[in-house]
């Protein structure tokens, strides 16, 4: 009999009543566990956690807060080989991608606990220097950072249980801010495992993290002035969350990562076989074959001048002709399952429609070749890299992401302004690559290219070796993008922790002001 997952709320675990939804291993199609929040009474479990949670945490100070963040890394690093397993069935991962999210999520917050620390004791944040406003320096203005008085709501996505967690609730915590956790209910074993790990060890004050494991339910419409609202998952989801008419009236704070078509530009520069060509190689087939292309930071559409396609295609596909696809926990395997039924046919549709403008190079949609596993059990695609017949006429390519091991090639004149405008037809993106040794080239597409991303990553010969490159989000660099990926912003060290506090602008004596809150 599969096992039925539970919720954490108001300080107690709590099976969710019928009907409910099951969760499958994506490598054999067999159901492992089932989970369900029915019966969860979703304004008492807020109303808890504001009240609980939200008084311990905003008691504490920021040196305190970030010394039971190291106890909770700590806590989930002391359990890291059983919820690799967990990652491997429930989400389909290999054991190195399983250690992409398991040690991604010890890592984030082990980087805020020492973030934390050097705040100090204190339990404010001062922004930006003071500033003279009258005709003496005695009326002064400072603004504060301050935790708001509500609780973090986290709706998360699929592919980062484990991951997804922590970096929202690291940067919530140490603000001062209770975290109510909602993951994806179809990968919510791990994040479940997470929760227990950390209930358990006793590392969080009462009411600092609840977890929901099914539906949201109602719980949306039990959100205050005082709360906020992160999302990940798709644009469409984030734009019926945001339109809700509870959180348009009451002005919630809201936070959304979406859909993102990510483009790495290879520079006409780059030469085959230099150290920034392989790198650039290195980072594609990572992008498209790392947690079997369930990214939202992966490789989309890869930009090679026209005349280094055939050199790049031939490559590429040398590289993804050695990858074995099967059973993850198997050794030797490099890519497993999608991690759900759906996920494949969405990803099968979505390079049904990029054909009607490109061309597949390499794989297929049939189900490929297996190692460990069963034909025809789970929910296998091969990589499937397509080439573009004409990238400046194409549409679909910059509008629709396949969310699975699929990437594009747009061939391009080698002009920085070309690659700009193909770049810039995505319309926002979490992060974009751009990979060459030419500064006035690279510093040419930042300029163009910039204001579109939330990140941009420089390849160079210099980068070889040093960076795991651009499908790795990195607490210290902001998480997020325009437009179409969601307009949202989430790590970046302290300016993650914005989003959980308030700004408040003092005006008054400096003296009096200083006293209360001394400048650095």
């Amino acid at each position: 009999m599969s096992e039925v997952l539970e919720n954490y709320v108001r300080g107690r675990w709590q099976a969710g009543k019928a009907p409910l939804a099951d969760l499958h291993d994506p490598t054999t199609g067999e159901v492992i566990a089932r989970a369900s929040t029915g019966g969860i009474d979703m304004k008492g479990a807020l109303d808890w956690a504001r009240d609980v949670g939200g008084k311990a945490l905003r008691a504490m100070t920021f040196a305190q807060r970030a010394e039971m963040l190291l106890a909770a890394s700590k806590a989930i690093h002391a359990h890291r080989d059983a919820l690799l397993e967990v990652g491997i069935r429930n989400g389909g991962n290999t054991r190195k991608d399983a250690k992409f999210d398991v040690d991604g999520a010890i890592g984030t917050l082990a980087a805020y606990a020492d973030w934390g620390k050097k705040l100090g004791d204190t339990d404010a944040m001062l922004d930006g220097e003071g500033i003279q406003l009258g005709r003496t320096p005695r009326l002064w203005g400072q603004h504060v950072l301050l935790p708001r008085h509500g609780v973090a709501v986290h709706v998360n996505a699929f592919n980062f249980p484990a991951w997804g967690l922590a970096e929202k609730a690291a940067c919530a915590w140490l603000a001062g801010m209770p975290v109510v956790s909602k993951p994806a209910t179809a990968t919510a074993m791990l994040a479940e495992r997470v929760v227990r790990v950390l209930v358990d060890a006793k590392v969080l004050p009462e009411g600092a993290l609840s977890l929901l494991c099914g539906s949201a339910g109602d719980l949306l419409d039990h959100m205050t002035a005082q709360d906020v609202l992160a999302f990940t998952g798709s644009a469409d989801t984030g734009y019926l969350l945001r339109s809700k008419e509870r959180l348009l009236r009451r002005s919630v704070r809201v936070n959304v990562e979406a859909d993102s078509l990510n483009s790495a530009v290879l520079g006409p520069d780059v030469e085959p076989g230099t150290e920034t060509w392989n790198l650039f190689l290195r980072d594609v087939v990572t992008d498209m074959t790392q947690k079997a292309g369930q990214k939202c930071t992966a490789i989309r559409r890869v930009l090679v001048p026209a005349a280094r396609l055939a050199d790049v295609e031939a490559d590429l596909k040398e590289r993804l002709t050695a990858l074995k696809i099967g059973h993850p926990g198997q050794e030797g395997v490099g890519m497993g399952p999608l991690s759900t039924a759906s996920q494949l046919r969405d990803a099968k549709a979505g390079v049904t429609k990029l054909l009607a403008e490109s061309t597949i190079v390499f794989g297929t949609l049939d189900e490929p070749a297996l190692v460990g596993a069963t034909p025809g059990a789970g929910w296998f695609l091969s990589p499937v890299l397509l080439r573009t017949k004409d990238a400046s006429a194409a549409k679909t390519v910059h509008e629709h992401e396949v969310f699975g091991p699929v990437s594009t090639l747009l061939p391009w004149d080698g002009t920085p302004a070309a690659a700009a405008d193909l770049v810039r037809k995505g319309e926002g993106s979490l992060v974009a690559s751009v990979f060459s040794d030419d500064r006035d080239f690279v510093r040419q597409m930042i300029v163009a290219i910039g204001p579109w991303h939330g990140r941009l990553y420089l390849g160079s010969e210099h980068m070889a070796g040093q960076s795991p490159g651009p499908g790795t989000v990195l607490p210290g660099t902001i998480h997020g993008g325009p437009g179409r990926a969601g307009g949202g912003e989430e790590l970046g060290a302290f300016r993650g922790l914005a989003l959980y506090q308030q700004r408040v602008a003092l005006e008054g004596d400096r003296a009096a002001i200083e006293k209360m809150f001394p400048p650095k």
